[in-house]
C-alpha cells in the first residue's frame, strides 16, 4: 500500500511539505517531514520524480553518504530507486534522512548578522562535516541557509544529504558565501563586491579565497577552511578578551599555588602555632579571613563568623584557646613588639644604607685615584662598535637610538603579532627577537593579507643612510620611512629592501631625513609546518 501523495510506502507518512524545491537536469526533489511508522520517529524524506534510472545517480551519492558518521551532516536511514512511476507501490525514488530538530540559518540570521565567534564555529563545524564527506569522495552539494539547521544543543546540521548534484569547489564556494552571509547578514550575492564593512580582514580574504577561481588563488579543500576557522585566537592571544589581564585561568592558579606555598612557609600542623597577625592590619583592625578574600585558608588555623568573634583566628596549637581573652592579650602584645620592631629597625636600616653610599660615593672620588689617574680622557671601554658610534669625534655624525617601536599591521584583524617582543629587535642582544605568528597554507601570510612590520622611532628627525638588520632568512623586507607613526602603507616611502640574514645591510640611494623608519616583512620563511619570520637586530646607519 502507497501513500497517495508521493508514491511512497505505507511506511512513511508525509506530514507536510519543507524546504525549497530542487529543480534538477533529472527531475524533481520534493522534501517533506514524516513519520516513519514502524521506528515510530520524525524523519526527513525526499523524492526525486521521476524515479527508475533517471534518479540512479543521486541514489548512489546517497547510499556513499549513508556510511558517513558525522554529526554536521544528517544521516542516511534508507534510499531507493523506484521503477518511475510515482503512483505505483515503490515507484518512486526517495531518501530517507535523518530529522534534525532546530531553526534553520535562515530563520536565525533574519534576526541579524551573528558576532563573530559565533560565525567561526557555525561555519567551522559545518565544514569539519563536509571535510568528511570529501574523504570518502562525496560533494555534498546543497548548502544553502534554509537546509543549514542550529541544533538547540549548540551543533549544526545538514538537514539535505545529498543534494542531487555538487562539486568539491561548489561546496568550498558554498561554504564561504554562508560565512559571509552570518557576519553581514545579507544573503549571498547581494553583498557589494570588495572588501565587505563588517567584516574581520581575515574572514573577509577567507571568503575571497573560498570564492575564488582563479588558479592558486582559491582554497586548496573545505578542511583547510576548517583548519583556517579553527585558529582564531592565535598563538600568544589567547586570553579572553573580556577578562582582565591576569584573571586568565593561568592566572588565578598560578597566585593561588604560590599563596599556598607562602602558607606553608610560615608553618601548618597541630604542633605549631599559627601566627594570627595576618589578620589584622597595622593599626590592629581586624579583616576578614582569607576565605572571605577569594584566597586559599592558611593550613593549621581556623576561623569563626563576624558574629562570633569578628572573624579572629584562633590557633589549634596545644597551650592556645582554651582562654580566648589570654590568647587576644598574648597577640595584642606581639603585634606591639613588632610594631616597635619596625619603628626602630627601619631608621637603622635606612641610615646604614646611607653610610654605605657615602663610603662607596667617596673611594669613587678619592684625591689617590684623580692623582693616580693623570689620562687626560678616560679609556673608552673595549668593544665590538665601531669607535665612532661610541665616542663620535667632533665634527661626525653623533650615534643614532631608537626610542621606541611598535608593530605596523594595517591590513590585520586588530590583534597584532606578539606585541610585546618588539623591544627585543633592538635591545642589543642578537639572540633575542621579535617573530610573527606561524602563518599556514602560503609564505604570503597564509594569504590573508600584504604584509606586517615594526615602527622605530628616532625620537627626532635624523639623516640616515642605511639599515643593517638580522633575522630569519629567507625572509624579504622594505625599509620605509615617514614623518608619522599612524597611517596608511603609501604614506610611508621605500627607500631600500632586500632579504633577511644573520646580518643583511640595506643601503638607501640617498640618504634621507627622517624621524619614523618602517621595516615592512613581504614575505615569510617556512617554519614548523607553516611560514613565520624573525627580526632579531636592527641598527641604524647614520648618514657623514
Amino acid at each position: 500500500m502507497t501513500s497517495t501523495t508521493t508514491g511512497l510506502p505505507d511506511r512513511y507518512r508525509p506530514l507536510d511539505e519543507v524546504g525549497p524545491t530542487e529543480t534538477t537536469a533529472t527531475g524533481v526533489i520534493h522534501c517533506w517531514r514524516a513519520k516513519d511508522r514502524i521506528l515510530n520517529r520524525d524523519v526527513a524524506i525526499r523524492v526525486h520524480t521521476p524515479g527508475g534510472p533517471a534518479a540512479r545517480e543521486w541514489i548512489t551519492r546517497a547510499l556513499t553518504a549513508g556510511g558517513l558518521a558525522t554529526p554536521a551532516l544528517a544521516m542516511v536511514y534508507d534510499a531507493a530507486e523506484g521503477n518511475g512511476d510515482a503512483q505505483a507501490p515503490g515507484g518512486a525514488a526517495y531518501v530517507v534522512n535523518e530529522w534534525i530538530e532546530g531553526r534553520t540559518l535562515a530563520e536565525r540570521l533574519a534576526e541579524g548578522p551573528m558576532p563573530e565567534r559565533e560565525a567561526r564555529t557555525v561555519l567551522r563545524r559545518l565544514a569539519e562535516g563536509v571535510a568528511a564527506a570529501h574523504q570518502v569522495g562525496l560533494a555534498v552539494g546543497g548548502l544553502t541557509p534554509e537546509t543549514v539547521v542550529l541544533r538547540p544543543n549548540g551543533m549544526v546540521g545538514l538537514r539535505s544529504v545529498p543534494a542531487a548534484s555538487g562539486t568539491v569547489q561548489g561546496d568550498v564556494a558554498a561554504l564561504g558565501e554562508l560565512l559571509e552571509y552570518c557576519l553581514t547578514g545579507r544573503r549571498p550575492g547581494t553583498a557589494p563586491a570588495g572588501r565587505t564593512p563588517g567584516m574581520p580582514p581575515d574572514l573577509a580574504a577567507l571568503v575571497r579565497r573560498a570564492r575564488s577561481t582563479e588558479p592558486g588563488a582559491g582554497l586548496s579543500s573545505v578542511a583547510a577552511m576548517a583548519a583556517l576557522l579553527a585558529e582564531r585566537p592565535r598563538t600568544g592571544h589567547t586570553a579572553d578578551p573580556g577578562r582582565a589581564p591576569d584573571e586568565s585561568d593561568s592566572g588565578w592558579l598560578r597566585r593561588l599555588r604560590e599563596r599556598r606555598e607562602e602558607d606553608r612557609g610560615e608553618g601548618s600542623g597541630d604542633d605549631v602555632a599559627v601566627d594570627p597577625a595576618p589578620t589584622r592590619d597595622a593599626s590592629g583592625t581586624a579583616f576578614p579571613p582569607p576565605q572571605a578574600r577569594g584566597l586559599p585558608p592558611v593550613p593549621g588555623r581556623r576561623y569563626e563568623d563576624d558574629e562570633d568573634d569578628d572573624l579572629l583566628p584562633l590557633s589549634t596549637g596545644p597551650g592556645r584557646g582554651d582562654d580566648p581573652d589570654e590568647d587576644l592579650r598574648e597577640d595584642e602584645a606581639a603585634q606591639a613588639g613588632r610594631r616597635r620592631l619596625l619603628v626602630v629597625g627601619l631608621p637603622l636600616a635606612a641610615l646604614v644604607v646611607v653610610i654605605a653610599l657615602a663610603v662607596y660615593l667617596g673611594n669613587l672620588i678619592s684625591p689617590d685615584d684623580v692623582a693616580t689617574d693623570r689620562s687626560p680622557v678616560p679609556s673608552a671601554p673595549a668593544t665590538s662598535a665601531p669607535p665612532a658610534e661610541e665616542t663620535p669625534a667632533p665634527g661626525d655624525s653623533p650615534a643614532l637610538t631608537i626610542t621606541g617601536a611598535s608593530v605596523y599591521d594595517p591590513f590585520g584583524d586588530g590583534d597584532p603579532d606578539n606585541p610585546d617582543e618588539v623591544p627585543l629587535s633592538f635591545d642589543g642582544d642578537p639572540a633575542t627577537a621579535w617573530s610573527t605568528v606561524t602563518y599556514r597554507g602560503s609564505p604570503a601570510f597564509g594569504n590573508l593579507k600584504d604584509g606586517i612590520g615594526i615602527v622605530y622611532d628616532l625620537g627626532s628627525e635624523q639623516a640616515l643612510a642605511g639599515l643593517g638588520v638580522s633575522g630569519t632568512a629567507g625572509a624579504t623586507v622594505e625599509v620605509r620611512v615617514g614623518d608619522r607613526a599612524e597611517g596608511d602603507l603609501d604614506s610611508y616611502d621605500l627607500v631600500a629592501d632586500g632579504e633577511l640574514g644573520d646580518s643583511a645591510e640595506l643601503s638607501f640611494d640617498e640618504p634621507v631625513t627622517t624621524r619614523y623608519v618602517l621595516l615592512w616583512l613581504t614575505g615569510l620563511a617556512p617554519s614548523d609546518g607553516g611560514f613565520s619570520a624573525e627580526v632579531a637586530e636592527v641598527t641604524l646607519t647614520p648618514a657623514s
